[in-house]
């Protein structure tokens, strides 16, 4: 467990007990990314809701103006695959009824699947097989769409779908720890603008309860939010 360890243990004094900025809660972020491998800069989110119920439940996307700083593996499934090149694109692949197929006999090298909208009726024998995963494509996660060209480009760019688990939390990964602490910034501040437009309209009192940042490996740096 990385916290018992003596790296960990060394890295949570360098993180005060206090309200960080975002800008200074970055740095601290990125002076504590300390693992031989390249971290992620995460950010988990406690919201005063409760998912069980409709109207107090969080799923939306956003679109990192700086990515994520993760490739991101996009197929495609439309009606007419041959008015599509997927190599131009810089999708993995886009099919029609031969993907269908080949997802269904087991392919899933793919982080986002997006179908164009006509084409949903026919996806309905893989939901058992896509919707565990959260790869079934869906209206509001943006992956079922008439425009798959743009919807390919804007998950490639960094778009990513998040929504609150069952204990009121959101978890994303805003960026890489190697990124310029004025670009994790204005990541972290795009994905505050999202959760705040998409706030649950059963939603009572404060809608925040904490806000803290963290690398893959490293401690825990709780942020004030009322400063974004």
């Amino acid at each position: 467990m990385k916290r018992s360890s003596k790296r960990y243990k060394e890295l949570t004094k360098k993180v005060e007990k206090i309200l960080y900025s975002p800008e200074e809660a970055v740095n601290v972020l990125k002076n504590t990314a300390t693992a031989k491998f390249e971290e992620s800069a995460e950010a988990h989110v406690s919201l005063n809701v409760d998912p069980k119920y409709a109207d107090q439940q969080l799923r939306a996307t956003v679109i990192f103006p700086f990515g994520t700083g993760k490739k991101v593996r996009v197929v495609a499934i439309v009606k007419d695959a041959e008015l599509y090149n997927a190599a131009e694109l810089k999708a993995e692949k886009i099919g029609s009824e031969n993907l269908i197929e080949e997802i269904n006999q087991g392919y899933l090298d793919f982080d986002v699947l997006i179908a164009q909208t006509e084409m949903m009726p026919k996806l309905a024998k893989l939901g058992r097989l896509l919707g565990p995963r959260g790869l079934m494509p869906s209206a509001k996660a943006g992956t079922m769409t008439n425009d798959v060209k743009s919807a390919i480009d804007e998950f490639k760019k960094g778009k990513i779908e998040y929504r609150v688990d069952k204990t009121g939390i959101v978890h994303v990964n805003f960026g890489k720890t190697n990124f310029q602490a004025s670009e994790l910034i204005e990541n972290l501040r795009t994905f505050y603008r999202s959760i705040m437009e998409n706030k649950p309209t059963g939603v009572k009192g404060r809608y925040f309860k904490s806000f803290h940042l963290c690398s893959t490996m490293g401690p825990s740096i709780e942020v004030d939010w009322n400063i974004f």
